[in-house]
């Protein structure tokens, strides 16, 4: 199998919520959200989001926002990559991304929640954490009991504390 072309990042329209909304029902276990969440997503939080696009598809989506009570931390809801450009390095450089645009220009922290058994998400921000100089630290934040009525896994908070300037980093 070859690898595909490299991919090119640029923040979404609104245009791109259905495609974006395809490829993360093809990425599981990520969660779906509605059609809609990913439209307002690019629309209203495009300064925060990337898309990856190979061969003018998109191969790539980062979704997050800046926390509006702690403008020091980026909060990052959803990573996929397309099967065909994993292992290619595109979440890690998604993250980049995003940590060197104008909107994170404060930003100290990046956070997400990982369920115990996604594998991929635990390695993508382990290995992030370590090449960019961060301190990573994790705790169960949304439990299954109590905040998901019993019908969805525990999601850990994950905090990666960035090293000075780490988030220029390219």
């Amino acid at each position: 199998m070859s690898r595909p072309a490299r991919a090119s990042l640029r923040k979404p329209r609104a245009e791109d919520g259905a495609a974006i909304w395809s490829l993360i029902r093809r990425c599981k276990p990520l969660d779906e959200n509605s059609m809609y969440c990913n439209l307002i997503q690019c629309d209203h939080f495009r300064d925060t989001c990337v898309v990856a696009e190979v061969d003018g598809a998109i191969a790539g989506w980062v979704s997050g926002h800046v926390l509006p009570h702690d403008p020091e931390t980026l909060f990052v809801w959803q990573v996929a990559v397309a099967e065909e450009a994993r292992g290619t390095g595109l979440g890690s450089r998604m993250l980049r991304e995003l940590l060197g645009r104008d909107a994170s220009e404060g930003v100290r922290r990046l956070q997400t929640t990982i369920t115990a058994d996604n594998d991929a998400s635990w390695a993508l921000f382990r290995r992030f954490a370590e090449r960019m100089g961060g301190a990573l630290e994790s705790e169960a934040h949304f439990t299954r009991d109590t905040h998901f009525d019993g019908q969805h896994a525990t999601e850990h908070m994950v905090t990666i504390t960035m090293a000075e300037r780490m988030r220029k980093a390219a």
